[in-house]
């Protein structure tokens, strides 16, 4: 499917500003919490989307997506999780058990600390819509961003489910999320990535999960369908779109370079861009024709890269 065929508002692009890093103080993480900001540089009433990247990756991470959505109307918002290479925690820290739960507490910490942020970048001063804050993320990062809309992860510290979810947040985006935990994961996983049991059954808040249909990660016996589980087993409005062969880095959304990209296909990026911009629109009730409008052209597509389905 050629990107004209889902032509919207999103092509029309504005100049960004972006700031990093913008350092908040974190009493007991260890480490200041280092964040990059980005905004369209005109424009009010601007919405939020709050990113965790995947394992590993840090604020200069992801910019097919987050440059895409702050040059059409959001404010993107990307924190430095502690897993980051770029902090470079050794095997025997004692944090690491909790990465999970820093990274939830991270996310949290952005949104109590929002004037701040919006406070590093230049002209940006009143222009926030803090009604209207998605919460987003890759990977492990999609679980992080899954714990604010509601989704639970079995602590294998505390041995405890405890709701980590947060009414600031009004829709999300998960990408290539992990499924259930238990039988679901190869040893290997269960082994290295205890905090890898989420529960959907209380994860309500509107949210899009994408995956894609080749993803065959050494996580889980079940293959690229386990990465559809948080749209299959979470209650209330959920859409998914799926990626046809799509690997794990779902195109290339991970960075402009291909080093970590094993499916790399522009294509595949532009859909993703075009169809989590229209559908976080759409969530956030701030318009709904771009959403309407990708799903129509996905759907009559004589060769589509990728389909949508929705439940309510």
């Amino acid at each position: 499917m050629a990107a004209s065929e889902m032509a919207t508002a999103a092509d029309v692009s504005t100049p960004v500003i972006s700031v990093k890093p913008v350092v908040l103080e974190a009493p007991g993480r260890g480490e200041d919490l280092r964040v990059r900001v980005s905004a369209p540089a005109t424009g009010s009433a601007l919405p939020v989307i709050l990113f965790a990247h995947g394992f590993g990756s840090s604020l200069d991470g992801y910019g097919p997506l987050t440059d895409f959505w702050a040059a059409h109307g959001f404010v993107v918002i990307q924190p430095t999780h502690l897993d980051s290479r770029t902090v470079g925690l050794s095997q025997d820290d004692p944090r690491i058990p909790r990465l999970w739960r820093f990274r939830v507490e991270d996310m949290k910490r952005v949104l109590d600390r929002l004037d701040v942020l919006e406070a590093a970048v230049p002209g940006l001063g009143g222009r926030l819509d803090r009604s209207r804050i998605a919460a987003a993320g890759h990977s492990f990062g999609g679980q992080t961003a899954g714990n604010l809309l509601g989704l639970r992860v079995l602590d294998p510290v505390s041995k405890q489910e405890e709701d980590l979810s947060d009414a600031r947040i009004g829709a999300g985006v998960l990408l290539a999320t992990a499924g259930k935990g238990g039988d679901d994961l190869t040893p290997f996983a269960a082994e290295n990535f205890p905090f890898m049991n989420p529960s959907f059954a209380n994860m309500i808040t509107p949210t899009l999960v994408v995956a894609g249909d080749q993803d065959d990660l050494p996580l889980s016996v079940r293959g690229p369908e386990w990465l559809a589980d948080p749209y299959f087993l979470s209650p209330g409005e959920k859409s998914l779109l799926t990626v046809f062969g799509g690997e794990h880095s779902l195109g290339g959304i991970t960075g402009y370079e291909a080093r970590e990209t094993t499916d790399e296909d522009p294509a595949r990026v532009s859909l993703i861009q075009r169809v989590t911009w229209a559908y976080l629109r759409h969530a956030l009730d701030i318009e709904h024709a771009s959403w309407a409008a990708v799903r129509k052209a996905l759907s009559e597509s004589a060769d589509p890269i990728g389909k949508i389905e929705s439940k309510s």
